[in-house]
């Protein structure tokens, strides 16, 4: 079995006192993609980086206290790949691979646009970027039978199943037409699978809240955070939870397991 858990932690410092190792240490996955990291290298302390039986892999940004992506694994990888050959945006830390023994997880935070135009701009160019790593990750499974899952907060809700109120929010960052598209045609042109609807058709399932008006306790969210598979890892996919028992974040973890062996 292969578990992976894909979680933004609003910072991994401030998870860490909220319970997030203990969360490690109850559910147990084998691979944990982390965003929003806002940790620096210089501050990778040992108890960071090595939780547990976990080694640590970060991708973290140039400015302090922002963004960043890790990975927690049980396995050791093969290969690590930071980044997407982007200047613009390697620079905020924002996509980081690991390759096992047969399958690649790659784990991405998109940027928000919702501070203003100049970051809704910026958001468009991370998603032609990031295509670009889509389009050559299908080719390596056409190519070299690899799988791939693609892990992350995308900052999109994609369907109106997967936001409270979306009415409200057809003109707002995060689920633009044009965003929601893009999820679209990256699912039908490159044939990959929303692994969680695959196993999970029902409403009201969501990864974030807003710290406003109650939103959490009022289950007002958006699902933004997903795992993206290639079919044949995705048709293994045997069980998906939205952990929401306790919270170490404005997000919540998203772990799905695959009856696949490393």
């Amino acid at each position: 079995m292969l578990k992976i858990t894909s979680i933004n932690l609003n910072g991994i410092r401030s998870a860490f006192r909220k319970g997030f190792v203990q969360w490690l240490k109850t559910h147990e996955p084998d691979v944990v993609c982390m965003q929003e990291t806002r940790i620096s290298y210089n501050d990778l302390s040992k108890e960071i980086n090595n939780p547990l039986l976990y080694e640590g892999y970060f991708f973290c940004a140039d400015k302090k206290g922002y963004s960043g992506v890790g990975i927690y694994s049980t396995i050791k990888p093969e290969k690590i790949i930071k980044g997407i050959e982007s200047n613009e945006f390697d620079c905020e830390g924002r996509v980081i691979r690991i390759d096992l023994e047969n399958i690649s997880i790659i784990n991405a935070y998109f940027p928000s646009g919702t501070s203003g135009q100049d970051r809704q701009s910026a958001k468009f160019r991370f998603l032609e970027k990031f295509e670009l790593i889509v389009n050559k990750i299908c080719y390596e499974n056409q190519k070299y039978n690899r799988e791939f899952i693609l892990c992350g907060d995308w900052n999109i809700a994609h369907k109106e199943i997967d936001i409270k109120n979306w009415r409200n929010n057809t003109k707002n960052s995060g689920f633009l037409p044009e965003e929601r598209n893009w999820i679209t045609k990256i699912i039908e042109k490159y044939n990959l699978i929303d692994v969680f609807r695959e196993l999970n058709h029902q409403p009201d399932q969501y990864t974030w809240w807003s710290n406003r008006g109650k939103s959490w306790e009022k289950n007002v969210g958006w699902r933004i955070d997903y795992q993206f598979a290639t079919p044949n890892i995705a048709k293994l996919a045997i069980n998906c939870e939205i952990y929401t028992e306790n919270r170490f974040s404005d997000h919540a973890p998203l772990t799905i397991i695959y009856d696949f062996n490393i």
